[in-house]
């Protein structure tokens, strides 16, 4: 029995060794050459490209900077002129107030009417950039929602056209995040 033992161990190291010498072969031999293919590109168009992509990156960041410093201030004053409103329908203030909080919804106007400025040439600039025009789908309608903001200001909606803004910060976001 205890030759039999032997036996079966001595086969089994046997085994052993032929598989992994086996195993050792097959990872020894050479990989087939796999052929890169290289394309040439002129440097000059692919430094151009980049460097639009760069700057109109750096565009879109400033005009995210631009409408959440605006929508931010806004959030301090859009619920102030929208309670002055109220107010001023059930005859409650005087008409200084009344004045002064018009004056306010004009500058919040003016201001929406600023970023969208800025949102409609940077759309301009994506469409007509060759290397921005891959890039356009994130970026379009950003000024229309602007324009949506502005009409809900003017119909005193202020927190409402705060939170359209918020879409335009969002889709500007999403651009960003898209190029390269």
């Amino acid at each position: 029995m205890d030759n039999k033992l032997n036996s079966a161990i001595k086969f089994l190291v046997i085994i052993l060794c032929v598989t992994t010498f086996v195993w050792t072969a097959n990872a020894q031999k050479k990989k087939p050459a796999t052929t890169k293919k290289t394309t040439t590109t002129a440097p000059a168009t692919t430094t151009l490209n980049t460097a639009e992509i760069k700057a109109g990156a750096d565009k879109v960041s400033i005009q995210i900077k631009n409408v959440s410093k605006f929508v931010y201030l806004l959030g301090g004053i859009a619920r102030t002129i929208e309670d002055l409103d109220k107010e001023a329908k059930t005859r409650k203030i005087s008409q200084t107030a009344i004045d002064a909080n018009n004056k306010n919804k004009q500058a919040v106007i003016q201001g929406i009417q600023n970023i969208r400025a800025g949102l409609v040439a940077l759309e301009i600039e994506f469409r007509t950039k060759p290397a921005l025009r891959n890039y356009q789908f994130q970026i379009s309608g950003i000024s229309d929602l602007a324009a949506n903001a502005e009409d809900q200001a003017a119909n005193g909606q202020i927190t409402e056209s705060g939170k359209t803004l918020l879409l335009v910060i969002e889709k500007l976001s999403d651009t960003l995040v898209a190029l390269p």
